[in-house]
């Protein structure tokens, strides 16, 4: 069981606590460049009077701007890996899987299956409206965007995945000895971690609700599966393809994607859809492929 391996370790909360607060630490020093370059940009003062909504366009270069944001995960999964050694005593594996090797085919069966749905929803939506779509494709940027999003966003979606549905999740449900409440309070905690993202800004905090459903699938999949390998996937695929294919003025990623969407946002087309069709789907897919059973115990049973 997933979970039970960090019974393994040094598991107390004080331990858990002190983790958070150092990977945090490492994200904020993290962002220290991208700080410094918006403080040379526009000044302290100029500085001190943006908001997330237009920090992200402040720099002229987007790529720039991109490999700045995403430096801070990177930093803040080191941080991550220092916390589960030295604090814990735990292994890498331990808290990725509960097999005795990370299943690198789970991983890409769940990010070919976001990915897929990810193409063939925008395909479908330039085609019924492509007059809210432009063409911004210029060939050495966005050969820069992907160099780094290959690079990084794995690291970014990876950091929130093992932090999420890695440390959190088995930290919770040693301390509460259940898995119910592990699943709720990652679900929340990783949904109001988003609620400074421009598309909250946008639409409005009713997009929480697609965060918080979000983190609940990947805890889902995370404790039926024995391992955060298709949580890791799906984290990956859909973030990396939204960085390549399209962008839009109100997302957090403000790329040199292929298409730039002008249109105005649709929030039960982008959202709801997602959460009453998509996640039940991919959920029934990976069910019969792994043969889940023992919903209830998995999901709501004791740790030890």
């Amino acid at each position: 069981m997933f979970i039970k391996n960090a019974l393994n370790i040094k598991n107390s909360i004080l331990r858990y606590a002190l983790g958070i607060f150092v990977i945090f630490i490492f994200t904020q020093i993290g962002a220290i460049p991208f700080i410094v370059a918006i403080f040379n940009k526009v000044g302290v003062e100029g500085a001190a009077k943006l908001d997330p909504s237009n920090m992200m366009t402040i720099l002229e270069n987007s790529n720039l701007t991109f490999f700045y944001t995403l430096l801070s995960f990177f930093v803040g999964f080191v941080g991550f890996l220092f916390v589960i050694k030295f604090i814990h005593n735990q292994s890498f594996l331990s808290v990725t899987t509960s097999r005795k090797s990370i299943d690198y085919k789970r991983i890409l069966t769940s990010f070919s299956a976001i990915s897929a749905f990810i193409i063939l929803s925008t395909t479908i939506s330039f085609f019924i409206s492509p007059e809210e779509y432009v063409l911004q494709f210029n060939l050495n940027d966005f050969l820069i965007l992907v160099l780094i999003a290959i690079i990084f966003i794995p690291i970014q979606t990876s950091l929130e995945e093992y932090v999420f549905r890695g440390y959190l999740m088995q930290g919770l449900g040693v301390l509460f000895n259940n898995k119910f409440i592990p699943l709720i309070l990652t679900s929340l905690s990783f949904g109001f971690l988003h609620f400074y993202n421009p598309e909250i800004m946008k639409l409005g905090s009713v997009l929480l609700v697609h965060y918080i459903a979000t983190g609940l699938f990947l805890g889902i999949i995370t404790l039926m599966d024995d391992g955060i390998e298709l949580a890791l996937g799906f984290h990956a695929g859909n973030n990396l393809l939204i960085a390549l294919i399209v962008t839009a003025d109100w997302t957090v990623f403000q790329t040199t994607s292929i298409f730039k969407y002008i249109g105005e946002p649709d929030l039960i087309s982008q959202s709801f859809f997602t959460m009453i069709v998509v996640y039940p789907i991919l959920l029934l897919y990976f069910s019969r492929k792994y043969k889940w059973g023992s919903w209830k115990d998995k999901l709501s049973g004791k740790v030890n």
